[in-house]
């Protein structure tokens, strides 16, 4: 899985210094939005010949690595609950994964968020009577569809089809019993997108967030669907509060980690957030504060340079618009 991730983060990292070459720091990448073949082949992904890779986290719960956000898998005496379900291309051996660790089938699939990478397996799994549940704006984006602008590249999302559609949706907060637990569902405020949700197994005290904690270097600000910086940093000190010291922490990308990363995450955050503040305070341009480097001290553990500028960019535009 680590051989995995390497190769993902070194594709990245090769995709965007070549962009950072053609083009002025804080410029988006590409006029028109890739397909999603042309957006694996920009990143590396190769959906056709993609290992599934699991994890055992704790009794009864499992992570899958592939291609495409982590996926969380719940088995017990009721089924199978996952949580989220990259592509429909990799459906079949992310189903094979799960029954080579005991399951049968998928009887639920939460999605953390509507982005292709983590609910675009919906389209597989939908027809096939998966309960599919969701935050009510994820729902709502998935069915109109729109453009994910990565700073990097742009993708059109198309609409999913009614039967890829969440069945189940909530505002604020959920709970699902299942498996002997309480799996509690979790909206604190738009963060990553207006439509995330942190999934809280209480039984394991495990807590899969989605793209709103990125584990595998800076994340993504989807502001153009609602996400914040602001909010971002909300909904990781309300998780953190929520589920204590001693959670297991599944983020959107990356390894499964402890709460201690997620605070120096929430602490970078926070950070990165109040430099680019008090830069656009004093009439700063977003080509002045990429120049300024607000990230260099972070890069280190999130980097390379070249991935901060699309966080800085999402930052900068975040709190531009307040």
């Amino acid at each position: 899985m680590l051989r995995i991730l390497a190769a993902s983060l070194l594709a990245i990292g090769m995709m965007q210094s070549a962009l950072a070459d053609n083009h002025r720091a804080g410029e988006e990448s590409a006029d028109q939005p890739l397909s999603l073949d042309g957006l694996a082949a920009a990143f590396g992904w190769d959906l056709a010949g993609a290992q599934i890779t699991s994890e055992k986290v704790a009794d009864g719960l499992y992570v899958l690595f592939g291609v495409g956000g982590n996926i969380g898998v719940s088995i017990g005496s009721d089924g199978v609950l996952i949580v989220d379900d990259q592509f429909p291309q990799v459906m079949e051996k992310i189903e094979a994964a799960i029954g080579e660790i005991g399951g049968e089938g998928i009887d639920y699939a939460i999605n953390t968020h509507w982005h292709f990478d983590h609910a675009e397996g919906n389209i597989a799994l939908g027809p096939k009577g998966t309960t599919i549940v969701a935050h009510s704006n994820a729902r709502a984006d998935m069915a109109k569809g729109g453009l994910v602008n990565l700073v990097i590249a742009k993708y059109q999302q198309q609409p999913y089809p009614k039967a890829a559609l969440p069945v189940l949706t909530f505002d604020d907060r959920m709970q699902i019993h299942f498996n002997d637990n309480q799996v509690d569902l979790m909206h604190f405020s738009p963060a990553h997108t207006s439509g995330d949700a942190a999934i809280w197994f209480r039984n394991q005290n495990a807590v899969h967030l989605g793209d709103v904690f990125n584990n595998s270097g800076y994340p993504f600000v989807d502001v153009d669907s609602g996400g914040g910086i602001d909010g971002m940093i909300n909904f990781c000190e309300q998780t953190l509060a929520a589920v204590g010291p001693d959670a297991i922490v599944i983020p959107g990308h990356g390894p499964v980690t402890d709460t201690a990363t997620l605070a120096r995450y929430i602490y970078m955050l926070k950070t990165v957030r109040s430099r680019v503040a008090g830069m656009i305070e004093d009439g700063k341009t977003l080509q002045e504060v990429m120049d300024a480097k607000p990230t260099a001290d972070f890069d280190q553990v999130y980097g390379p340079e070249t991935a901060s500028l699309g966080f800085v960019n999402r930052v900068y535009a975040s709190l531009s618009q307040q």
